[in-house]
C-alpha cells in the first residue's frame, strides 16, 4: 500500500505522559511492548487469545457528548492486551495495574469522600499516601488472590467497574459484578471472595482517577487526521483512515490489504498461527462507521449498525428493542471482547459458531456492502457462501447491517449452548423467529450456527412450520426435518449427535415459550429471570 500521508510514531498516553514508539513492528501486542518494552510486567499473559483475562487493561478516550457511561469526560473500557495491536492505540490512554500503584502515590481524594456521588475533578486534591488502591486492598482484606497470576486482570476489571460505579454515584451489584468479569478466570481463589471485593472496595475510603490530565493528553494527540505508521526499515504499513470515503477508496485500491476492526480473531492469526498480515487497513478511527440509528427505508423502520459499532454496543441497542437477546448478550464473550471486536466484524468473518449471525438472520438482517463509491444491499441469509467465504468483491467491505423493526407480532429467541456459561465458545447457538395469525405460523426464521460450515437457516424445518398450526405436533413434525437441514460434525465441542439433539431440543424450548396455551415465562426456562442484570452499555443504548 502507497502511504497516502506521512508516517509518523504511534503516540498514546501512559503513566503520565505521552509515549511515542517508532519501531515496534505493527503486529506487536500491547501486551508484548507492555512486559518487554516498557517493563510493565504487572500485566500477565496467559492464553495469549483473549480469553482468559490476565493481560485485561483499560483504554480511555474522549467520551462523546452525552455519554451517560463517562468517568469525568472519560470513556473507559476494558480490553484484552494480548490481541491488540500496539498502533490502535494511538491517540488514546493505556492505563495498566502499575496506574493503581501511581494514583496512591499522589493519591486524588475527593472532597466530602464518605459520600457516594458522582465526583468532578474540581473537587480532586492530592494527598500523599502510600496505601494500596481500594480495588487492591478490598483484594487483600476479602482473601481474593492465591497464586495472584490472574489478579492484576481482575483488578483492572475491577478499577473500570468502580470508575465508573464512583463517576455515576451508584454500586453494581453482585451479579452486575459478576458479568464485568466474566472474562476474567480465576482457577485456584475462587470467585466468592473476588466478588466480595468487587463490593467492599466501594466501602473503602474512595481514590479517584484526576481525568483532566488525560483529557489534555487526548487533546494534545488529536490531529483529526488520518494516521499511518510504518516500523523503521518494514515496508509493511498500518494505516488508519478516519473518514468513509477514505477508506472506500483505500480498499478499492488496495484489495489485498488486511481490514482490521477489533483485532479479537485478526490478533490469533498472529498470535497463535503467526501469519504476517502485510499492510493493515484499520477501520477503528471511521466514526460513520461506529453509528448506530434508526432510519426509514422503504417506509418501514430499521436499525443500522456500522460496521465498525462494537458488539457491546451494537448488542445493547438490540437488547433494547429486543429484550429477549439479552441473554445471548451477555455471554457473547466477554466485556474486554464486546468491547474491542465489532458486529461487523463478527459477520464479515463468516464463522460458523460466530454468535452475531443466527441473532439477525433470526431478525431478517440485511448487510450493506460498499465498493468505491457503489453500495449494495442483500439479505444477510444470501451473505456465505461456504465455509470463511462470502459474497464480498475484491475491493468490497462490510459497511453496516440493517435489522427491521416495528414487527408487533413477531416473537423472537436467542439461545447458546457451550460447555462454559460465561465466556465460551459455542457449541450451537441458535436465533428463532415466529409471527403468528390466529395461532397458525404466518412466519418463521429458524437460524443455527454451530450446525454447518456456515451459520444458516432451517429451510426444511422452516417448510413444515409455515401455514401450520403452532402446535405440539407441527413443532415434532419440523424437528424431525432439522435432520435433513443439518449434517454437523463432531468436535472438541461437540459431537454431532448431541448438536442435532440440541438443535431439536432448543425449537422444542422455544414452542414452550412461545405456544399460544399457557407459554412458559422466563422464570420456567432461563437463569437469568434470577439474575437482575443491568449494564451500563444498556443504559446508554
Amino acid at each position: 500500500m502507497s502511504d497516502p500521508v506521512t508516517s509518523r510514531p504511534i503516540r498514546f498516553f501512559h503513566r503520565g505522559a505521552v509515549v511515542e514508539v517508532r519501531d515496534a513492528a505493527a503486529t506487536r501486542s500491547v501486551l508484548d511492548w507492555l512486559r518487554e518494552d516498557a517493563r510493565c510486567t504487572g500485566t500477565k499473559e496467559g492464553c495469549n487469545e483473549g480469553d482468559c483475562g490476565a493481560c485485561t487493561v483499560v483504554i480511555g478516550e474522549t467520551a462523546a457528548p452525552g455519554d451517560p457511561a463517562a468517568v469525568r469526560g472519560l470513556s473507559l473500557k476494558t480490553v484484552n492486551a494480548c490481541i491488540q495491536f500496539l498502533p490502535t492505540l494511538d491517540g488514546k490512554a493505556l492505563f495498566t495495574v502499575e496506574d493503581l500503584k501511581a494514583m496512591n502515590a499522589d493519591a486524588l481524594h475527593p472532597v466530602g469522600n464518605d459520600e457516594l456521588r458522582p465526583v468532578r475533578n474540581d473537587e480532586l486534591h492530592p494527598v500523599r499516601n502510600d496505601k494500596l488502591h481500594p480495588v487492591q486492598q478490598a483484594m487483600v482484606e476479602c482473601h481474593g488472590s492465591q497464586c495472584g497470576f490472574c489478579t492484576p486482570g481482575f483488578v483492572m476489571s475491577l478499577w473500570s467497574a468502580y470508575e465508573h460505579g464512583r463517576a455515576c454515584g451508584t454500586q453494581p451489584t453482585r451479579q452486575q459484578l459478576a458479568d464485568e468479569l466474566s472474562g476474567n478466570l480465576c482457577r485456584c481463589t475462587g470467585y466468592r471472595p473476588i466478588l466480595d471485593a468487587g463490593q467492599r472496595m466501594f466501602d473503602l475510603p474512595p481514590v479517584a482517577l484526576d481525568t483532566a490530565p488525560v483529557l489534555a493528553a487526548l487533546r494534545q494527540l488529536s490531529t483529526g487526521t488520518s494516521f499511518s505508521y510504518a516500523a523503521t526499515g518494514s515496508t509493511e504499513l498500518f494505516f488508519a483512515p478516519t473518514t468513509l470515503d477514505e477508506l472506500a477508496a483505500l480498499r478499492e485500491a488496495h484489495p489485498g490489504a488486511q481490514l482490521l476492526a477489533g483485532s479479537t480473531d485478526v490478533g490469533l492469526w498472529v498470535n497463535k498461527q503467526f501469519r504476517s498480515l502485510g499492510d493493515i487497513l484499520y477501520v477503528g478511527e471511521v466514526d460513520e462507521l461506529k453509528h448506530i440509528e434508526e432510519r426509514r427505508v422503504d417506509n418501514r423502520s430499521e436499525l443500522h449498525i456500522g460496521a465498525g459499532a462494537s458488539l457491546e454496543a451494537a448488542f445493547a441497542a438490540l437488547a433494547k428493542r429486543f429484550p429477549d437477546l439479552t441473554d445471548v448478550w451477555l455471554r457473547f464473550a466477554s466485556p474486554p471482547i464486546r468491547n474491542a471486536g465489532t458486529m461487523g466484524g463478527n459477520v464479515a468473518n463468516g464463522s460458523p459458531i460466530g454468535d452475531s449471525a443466527p441473532v439477525l438472520m433470526a431478525l431478517d438482517a440485511a448487510v450493506e456492502l460498499r465498493k468505491g463509491a457503489r453500495v449494495r444491499r442483500m439479505p444477510l441469509t444470501e451473505f456465505y457462501l461456504d465455509y470463511m467465504k462470502n459474497q464480498m468483491e475484491p475491493g468490497e467491505f462490510l459497511q453496516s447491517i440493517a435489522v427491521p423493526l416495528g414487527v408487533s407480532s413477531r416473537q423472537l429467541r436467542a439461545y447458546k449452548i457451550s460447555k462454559r456459561f460465561d465466556c465460551d465458545i459455542s457449541a450451537v447457538c441458535a436465533g428463532l423467529a415466529i409471527e403468528l395469525d390466529g395461532g397458525v405460523v404466518e412466519s418463521v426464521r429458524l437460524a443455527y450456527g454451530g450446525m454447518a460450515a456456515t451459520v444458516k437457516r432451517a429451510a426444511r424445518a422452516e417448510a413444515a412450520l409455515v401455514g401450520q398450526p403452532w402446535t405440539q405436533a407441527t413443532v415434532a413434525a419440523a424437528k424431525a426435518a432439522l435432520a435433513q437441514d443439518f449434517k454437523p460434525l463432531s468436535d472438541m465441542r461437540a459431537s454431532a449427535a448431541y448438536r442435532l439433539q440440541v438443535a431439536q431440543n432448543l425449537l422444542q424450548r422455544f414452542w414452550l415459550e412461545t405456544r399460544v396455551e399457557n407459554p412458559l415465562g422466563a422464570g420456567a426456562t432461563s437463569v437469568f429471570s434470577v439474575m437482575p442484570h443491568q449494564t451500563r452499555s444498556a443504559a446508554a443504548a
